[in-house]
């Protein structure tokens, strides 16, 4: 039997990072549900089992459910009838076997039938489903829009809707229209409220909206008659009854992740209850809820990752030729190696970035009950900060390490990598969603820039630089803080020419420039607490050291007159 958790030692490193304290007593609130419930922790061993525990669980129904299902979901996929999604069986199976285990909602609180985990150990449970199947972990994923409803909905609406999410009842995120991709301020369904009724209903056209099929919908519509842009748009959250006012239109064949009904719907006169405030769906809460759904494709692809190396080293283990396995040849140990760095630096990066969020969202709930206190606020705003500004690069970094990785597993299996007989095959047709939905790379990059701009990312590397303080680690460090000179340097020569075509034209050079050294600081502060990842930290840091010279380099040789030649290619 395999169980993907148990088999995953880097799993249990993070999840015993020493901020997990702090994050669990602040979850726990004192620990102050264990007079409530009888499976709630009395102290922090006692929720550090529990984690491990459900995850094994998890790990357990990935590896011999999940995974065993994949290549029939994925030749079967969902099916659209009478203006319904009928799941593919496997989908089916992996539902129910989740849901009859418990794990549905298990970061949602105890009074709704949640186990009020934390956020890593909720995004540990996502990479896991993830190399199981990256289809199947759409589903699985969409139910945070339960953290959106329990953040921002009234006690009414929480009390109606979360309990049925432990229950098994499926979720989706209504935003993007045929004209409002990623430009949401576009978004024209129709929200009206009706005095008599006293309700809203919403009438439109949702694309691409994935499980869109789901139970319960959260949906950004217009509700300001006259508006064009996001001021005009309000959340609201309706329930999905089959009663023929959300009607599926169509469902979207797919590149990949085909076991994920990707639909086009129908709104006609569905009611539905406003969450928060009008006028705050698209500025406040979707932009809270991407950042969790970000976080969420961080996991995808990580988890994604992690497979597609798992095979390839398999692959490169038992394939022979000339005499002896490719393993042993320096193009391909090279390629395992390089790809073993990318998944282990990305992975680093999605649990700091969890532990941000952790922090900062446990404050969030504790700020509902009582004033925090000056400290609290401090650190409040500390890592809602850090939070903001790790999430685009998290999410950039991990999707296209990813596509990497996914096509240097196939490049490693050859021409058989090309068949559908493997598994890579699947891999790489799921994986090249990952760095286009939930923002595009370019589009995190746009998010990214500010943390460039305003030297947030260099005062966190300054930071991590005071950190590392392992003697091993000297030669490495002076690498990363010789890239950290050039890195500044490289910022400044942007930013002082004071054009922002110019500062566009570069910020993806500047962002990944900030990611590589940050990724590899985290890798280091990993060897600094186990010395087993000391080897992939220095074939990263290697690569951080000439991928940088390399934007660096480019950034020095250009000008910002440059930039308008480039667009006269174009347009020749």
């Amino acid at each position: 039997m395999a169980n993907f958790y148990n088999d995953n030692k880097d799993l249990q490193f993070h999840l015993s990072h020493p901020l997990m304290e702090k994050i669990v007593e602040l979850k726990e609130k004192n620990f102050e549900d264990k007079d409530k419930f009888d499976y709630a922790p009395v102290d922090f061993d006692d929720a550090m089992d529990s984690y491990q525990k459900t995850l094994e669980i998890i790990g357990e129904i990935c590896g011999d459910i999940i995974a065993a299902n994949a290549e029939n979901v994925d030749h079967e996929g969902p099916k659209h009838e009478n203006n319904r999604v009928i799941y593919a069986e496997g989908t089916q199976q992996n539902h129910e076997a989740l849901q009859k285990a418990g794990v549905y909602g298990i970061s949602l609180p105890r009074e709704y039938g949640g186990l009020n985990f934390a956020m890593v150990p909720y995004v540990m449970a996502a990479e896991l489903v993830s190399r199981a199947d990256a289809g199947f972990a759409n589903i699985w994923g969409l139910q945070d829009c339960a953290e959106t409803i329990h953040e921002f909905a009234s006690k009414e609406i929480q009390d109606e809707y979360l309990p049925r999410i432990p229950k098994g009842d499926t979720c989706s995120m209504d935003l993007t229209e045929p004209d409002a991709g990623s430009d949401l301020q576009s978004v024209q369904l129709k929200a009206t409220f009706d005095e008599e009724k006293n309700c809203w209903f919403l009438n439109g056209v949702k694309r691409f909206i994935t499980n869109g099929d789901a139970h319960i919908k959260l949906v950004l519509a217009r509700s300001e008659e006259g508006t064009k842009d996001g001021r005009g748009l309000s959340y609201f959250v309706c329930d999905n009854k089959h009663d023929d006012k959300i009607l599926v239109r169509r469902i979207e064949n797919k590149l990949g992740i085909k076991g994920s009904p990707t639909c086009e719907l129908v709104f006609r006169n569905v009611p539905a209850k406003l969450v928060g405030e009008r006028r705050l769906g698209l500025i406040k809460y979707v932009m809270s809820l991407m950042n969790g759904a970000r976080l969420g494709v961080a996991a995808q692809s990580v988890g994604l990752s992690e497979a597609a190396y798992r095979e390839a080293l398999k692959y490169a283990g038992e394939r022979s030729q000339f005499g002896k396995a490719i393993i042993n040849f320096p193009a391909v140990y090279e390629l395992l190696v390089t790809m073993k760095a990318r998944l282990q630096a990305s992975r680093s990066l999605l649990y700091e970035t969890s532990r941000f969020v952790d922090i900062y969202k446990a404050y969030n709930l504790i700020s509902n009950e009582r004033k925090l206190t000056p400290e609290e606020r401090e650190e409040h705003k500390e890592y809602q900060r850090l939070s903001d500004i790790y999430t685009p690069i998290l999410k950039l970094f991990a999707s296209e390490y990813a596509n990497q990785l996914a096509y240097d597993a196939i490049q490693i299996h050859g021409g058989s990598g090309f068949m559908k007989d493997y598994l890579v095959e699947r891999l790489y047709r799921d994986a090249r969603i990952l760095n286009i939905y939930e923002g595009t790379s370019q589009l995190q990059v746009v998010a990214a820039i500010r943390g460039v701009t305003t030297g947030a990312y260099l005062n966190k590397i300054r930071q991590y630089e005071a950190n590392v303080t392992a003697s091993e680690f000297a030669k490495m460090k002076e690498q990363l803080i010789a890239l950290t000179a050039d890195y500044e340097q490289a910022v400044a020569l942007v930013v002082e020419t004071k054009n922002q075509e110019f500062l566009d034209f570069h910020a993806r050079r500047l962002v990944e420039m900030a990611g590589h050294i940050i990724m590899s600081y985290l890798l280091l502060l990993d060897a600094q607490r186990n010395s087993e990842y000391a080897k992939v930290a220095e074939v990263f840091v290697k690569r951080a050291v000439s991928l940088n010279a390399e934007k660096f380099d480019y950034i020095k040789s250009f000008k910002a007159e440059d930039v308008e030649n480039f667009k006269m290619v174009i347009e020749s």
